[in-house]
């Protein structure tokens, strides 16, 4: 991998893409749904656990469910959007280490340890949120990440089981310009980083 992006594509992904607050009226396929998996499952995290499960909320009666789990701050820009993603983390990620990472048993270094399975699911689950964002904006698609929600609220409705709970919410689409917020300030480097 030694060959860098060009500026369009560093400007599609980072430098002139938003967090969308409106959507302009254009479906998200499945087939777009399938790409975006596709692109994302194939960001690193430890030892291959790749903890995040996603469920794609689109139906009228779904985005209902969702509503009242929702900030009011954000009922609108759920509504509205043509998919909203639950990004959660499956605390049983530990189970999938054989098929993942199969060449030692991983699996143990989690089994009968509840914090760190909670610790590893909610990193690595954020890192592939990340990659979710990454691979949505790499295939035209606009995305509105988004905590503002009653988490207790939303796992009894979508994952009753406890297994899997939620890490955080990203309305999905193609984004409405007309609907944006000012580009906010970003920390300079010497504010955020160090060299040693």
């Amino acid at each position: 991998m030694t060959t860098s992006l060009g500026d369009a594509a560093l400007d599609t992904l980072f430098r002139e893409a938003r967090s969308h607050n409106g959507w302009r009226d254009e479906a998200v396929t499945d087939a777009q749904l399938h790409a975006l998996y596709d692109l994302m499952k194939m960001g690193p995290t430890a030892a291959n656990a790749c903890p995040a499960r996603l469920v794609f909320v689109r139906g009228e009666q779904a985005k209902k469910r969702l509503e009242p789990c929702l900030d009011p701050a954000n009922v609108e820009k759920c509504n509205s959007a043509p998919v909203v993603a639950l990004i959660a983390m499956d605390l049983a990620f530990h189970e999938q280490l054989p098929k993942l990472f199969p060449h030692t048993d991983a699996r143990s270094w989690y089994e009968g340890k509840p914090e760190k399975i909670r610790e590893a699911a909610f990193r690595n689950s954020t890192l592939q949120g990340a990659y979710f964002i990454i691979a949505a904006r790499s295939i035209g698609l606009d995305c509105g990440p988004m905590s503002g929600f009653d988490a207790d609220q939303l796992n009894a409705e979508f994952f009753p089981d406890g297994r899997v709970v939620i890490n955080f919410i990203c309305a999905l689409g193609h984004g409405d310009p007309d609907k944006l917020f000012e580009r906010l300030p970003r920390l300079d480097f010497d504010e955020a980083c160090s060299i040693l």
